[in-house]
């Protein structure tokens, strides 16, 4: 396979970090740039960029818009802001960049109840200059990721991307349906491939502090209650992390149909799980039960997700492998590791 040098955004983040890790194991070049931000614990975020290589004290200067970290020859760091209207074309300008993986955004649900501004400067605003960028380097190909809450409180179930995505009830599922619309007119008008990635509840080692995973086993083990919204009457297609990179690596490195610069893909386990079961699954994990507040529907919250992966099987033989109870119980000996 020809060695390409792929800008991934987000690199600090947790799918940024393994799509990262992935490349660089298959022998490609990455350049990864992260904002850092403190949405959620950033010694998180640097220890990821570790695992990659690049040592805290590198990462979190401020760099000017044509250095960068450099670790080997493979591996590139910057610290930059993905809206930054001057640093952004002027990487494009300084580095020969063959293809973009767009990880980063301003992500969680309920803090866009909270923070909506955020929002609009990464995942739009930001989203638009990555774009812009693509358009004006020659990029072939974008590959970017949205998400299932596009699909918002459908009851079709499972969620195919031909449903209609016209009601999200989040600012952050708009601003991820505004991604896919904009992927859509830059495709249309200067004829560069996009490819949008919706992902179905991501989890697994290194995964976010806000997500349910860490929140309910961190909760466990310190016996304090764990939020249990809808009273559990909620399920998730709970995706583990490293079917989710398969998934990118795949629609990112391999050859696609020619015949449609635009694309949408859903990148789900396909197999639906109860949040009780999921809990039960955290719980046996620990060997210590749960304290359960069961609270009613959180605004911005979905019953259910559920993917039909069809699509992508079809064209890059996608499989999940990982199980819920394999996944979990990955994660938590990742966790008792890393918060000792």
């Amino acid at each position: 396979m020809e060695t390409k040098t792929i800008l991934v955004t987000g690199a600090a983040g947790f799918i940024g970090f393994y799509v990262s890790k992935q490349l660089l194991e298959l022998g490609h070049n990455v350049i990864g740039i992260d904002n850092i931000n403190d949405y959620y614990d950033i010694d998180l975020k640097y220890a990821r960029l570790a695992e990659l290589g690049i040592q805290r004290e590198q990462a979190e200067k401020e760099l000017n818009m044509s250095s960068s970290v450099n670790v080997g020859d493979r591996m590139q760091f910057i610290k930059m802001n993905l809206e930054d209207r001057e640093a952004l074309p002027n990487l494009f300008k300084t580095h020969a960049i063959d293809l973009v993986c767009n990880l980063a955004a301003q992500a969680g649900v309920r803090y866009s109840l909270e923070n909506p501004n955020a929002y609009a400067d990464s995942n739009l605003i930001g989203f638009l200059n990555v774009l812009e960028c693509c358009r004006h380097s020659g990029i072939s190909k974008l590959v970017y990721a949205s998400s299932s809450s596009v699909y918002g409180n459908s009851d079709a179930v499972p969620f195919q991307e031909t449903a209609n995505v016209d009601h999200p009830i989040s600012l952050y599922a708009a601003t991820k349906k505004a991604n896919e619309l904009m992927a859509h007119t830059y495709s249309h008008l200067y004829g560069f491939e996009t490819i949008g990635l919706r992902f179905f509840t991501v989890y697994g080692p290194w995964g976010r502090p806000d997500m349910a995973m860490c929140l309910f086993t961190d909760a466990i083990i310190n016996d304090k209650p764990i939020k249990v919204f809808n009273n559990g009457d909620l399920s998730r297609d709970f995706t583990y992390i490293e079917d989710i990179v398969s998934g990118v690596i795949a629609t990112l490195l391999e050859p696609s149909d020619s015949s449609q610069l635009y694309k949408l893909y859903n990148i789900g386990n396909s197999q639906p799980v109860k949040l009780l079961d999921y809990i039960e699954a955290i719980e046996k994990a620990l060997d210590k039960p749960a304290i359960k507040d069961m609270l009613p529907m959180q605004a911005g919250d979905v019953k259910q997700t559920y993917a039909d992966v069809t699509k992508i099987k079809t064209q890059y033989q996608y499989q999940p492998k990982t199980d819920v109870i394999q996944g979990v119980s990955n994660f938590i000996t990742w966790y008792k590791n890393y918060y000792n």
